[in-house]
């Protein structure tokens, strides 16, 4: 349990470097060709890293790359896995994540 408290801390910590780092810049550019409002954008963002919080917790999706990309709360899932238990736990993780209004699962499933 400390292990996943202290992955969980990383991933999200790596989400605030890129904005410390340099980041601020890019996404004030990104925020210039968004049509969303700042809020939006915010919550999106957040979204999205609790989702892969949430992945890097959970031990049948934790070991594949899933991108997750996360539009006025409307969730998109892509990459590839193993099995179909993995695709679908993918997609309950991200339904069951507060703000989700709907989850675009594309995931593949390959042999």
């Amino acid at each position: 349990m400390r292990l996943v408290a202290t992955l969980l801390v990383l991933v999200l910590m790596s989400a605030c470097t890129a904005l410390v780092v340099g980041g601020a810049a890019v996404g004030g550019y990104q925020l210039g060709k968004d049509e969303r409002e700042p809020a939006v954008v915010a919550s999106d963002s957040a979204i999205t890293v609790m989702i892969k919080g949430q992945f890097v917790a959970d031990t049948t999706v934790s070991v594949f790359n899933i991108s997750v990309r996360t539009y006025e709360g409307s969730v998109t899932l892509t990459g590839a896995v193993g099995n179909y238990v993995t695709r679908d736990q993918a997609g309950r993780i991200a339904k069951g994540t507060k703000g989700v209004k709907s989850v675009n699962n594309q995931i593949v499933v390959e042999n």
